[in-house]
């Protein structure tokens, strides 16, 4: 079988890994791909965007299935054009990505259908968001609308603060069209927990759970990322939450997506805060998260291309999907000045460290291949991954391998899954 893969971080990565361990697969593609996924797969330099070229390459090679990961190629509609094309494809359609590319949606489909969430408003005037935001109840959130890159989402703890977010979504318009409307959410406290649940528009299967790390600084400081590091699993989803959810939020979005006529098939990723009053939601995302596919996969038994195709063929209720009793932990490296600005083009390192090596792993967001050597080119640059018996040795084992690496300007948080170590 001939696959392709489209995107180049770090779940395209963990995603490219997993495929390449199946028997089935014979060759893979990647597009754009980057230096990590170049050692599994054949790297052609086209667009995650352009629609046209990736199906004219995927035609031309006689490709038999396609993975799309990343959220701003679902949001487009490019699992459409494969999928228009005759390709099985792996990734919702443009209909039904629009439950992470528009937050107004999700939140209105979740009010609908009776899926726990925050209470929450919308506005598509900044004047009228000021006005609200005079009376509602502090600390309050705001969200765009739109895709920002896991960066849209703006927690206020004062009036002005909220002012100030307002004018830079709506005005400013930090994440151009992403803002043109707005979220305001009520602000829940408790423990973030990330779920990510397979499905083929009528069965859900959850995988393991997750938590991610959202924040550039130790101790949740500093700006909002896509993400700094993930554990897994997540020892505050108890089987009592995880049955609530399932009653109460996996399968009934995945029958409130199909009673809309936006049937998903693919990687539903629900973002959970688990409040006193019980589990709800914060957001769904289309795809698999990053880094959270970088700890949730390498635990996966099943041959995923055999879940992939379930997802697409509408047979998931044949898979029974099984992890490895054991847990994992991410710590991203990241080129100092990230998430807002940064140098690029350092020479990484120490990947050697890492071959032959089953319980560690490096799996490149933002790396490239210049004059035969591994650089630096991006925000987020490796997420180093290990794992262990359990959390606490996972985390020993993920932090241990971060010092095998070195580039100019290398940044990670020091207490990614510190959570863990206070159970």
């Amino acid at each position: 079988m001939k696959v392709m893969i489209v995107g180049g971080g770090g779940r395209e990565h963990a995603i490219t890994w997993a495929v390449a361990k199946s028997k089935r697969v014979d060759k893979i593609y990647a597009a754009p791909g980057n230096a990590g996924i170049a050692e599994l797969a054949e790297c052609v330099d086209i667009s995650v965007m352009d629609a046209d070229k990736l199906v004219a390459f995927a035609k031309e090679k006689e490709v038999d299935f396609v993975i799309v990961g990343p959220d701003d190629p679902l949001a487009a509609g490019v699992a459409d054009a494969f999928l228009d094309a005759g390709i099985k494809t792996f990734g919702p359609r443009k209909n039904a990505a629009i439950i992470e590319a528009s937050k107004a949606f999700s939140k209105d489909l979740m009010k609908k259908y009776n899926i726990p969430s925050a209470d929450y408003e919308v506005f598509d005037s900044a004047e009228a968001a000021m006005e609200y935001i005079k009376t509602a109840q502090l600390p309050i959130v705001l969200k765009a609308d739109g895709l920002a890159l896991g960066k849209g989402v703006l927690i206020c703890m004062t009036r002005e603060e909220a002012e100030d977010g307002i004018r830079e979504l709506m005005v400013d318009k930090k994440f151009g069209t992403a803002g043109d409307k707005i979220v305001i959410e009520e602000y829940m406290t408790g423990r973030e927990v990330s779920v990510l649940c397979f499905s083929d528009g009528k069965t859900i299967l959850p995988m393991t759970s997750a938590q991610d790390h959202k924040r550039a600084g130790d101790g949740d400081s500093g700006l909002n990322t896509g993400g700094m590091g993930t554990f897994s699993p997540s020892p505050f989803y108890t089987p009592e939450v995880a049955e609530f959810c399932n009653r109460f939020v996996y399968q009934p979005t995945i029958d409130a997506m199909r009673a809309e006529g936006r049937e998903f098939k693919g990687v539903l990723f629900c973002g959970l805060m688990l409040t006193a009053g019980g589990p709800r939601v914060l957001e769904f995302n289309a795809r698999f998260g990053d880094p959270e596919a970088q700890v949730v996969i390498p635990r996966l038994k099943n041959d995923i291309m055999d879940v992939f195709e379930a997802c697409v063929d509408g047979t998931l209720d044949k898979i029974t999907l099984e992890f490895e009793d054991n847990a994992a932990v991410c710590v991203m490296l990241a080129s100092d000045g990230y998430p807002v600005s940064y140098k690029k083009g350092f020479e990484i390192k120490g990947l050697e460290n890492f071959k032959d090596k089953d319980d560690y792993f490096a799996f490149h967001s933002g790396s490239a291949i210049k004059d035969g050597k591994v650089v630096t080119n991006g925000g987020r640059v490796l997420g180093v991954t290990a794992i262990g018996k359990d959390l606490v040795t996972a985390r020993a084992n993920a932090y241990k391998a971060t010092e095998w690496v070195e580039f100019d300007n290398k940044y990670m948080r020091h207490d990614i899954g510190k959570a863990i170590d206070e159970q």
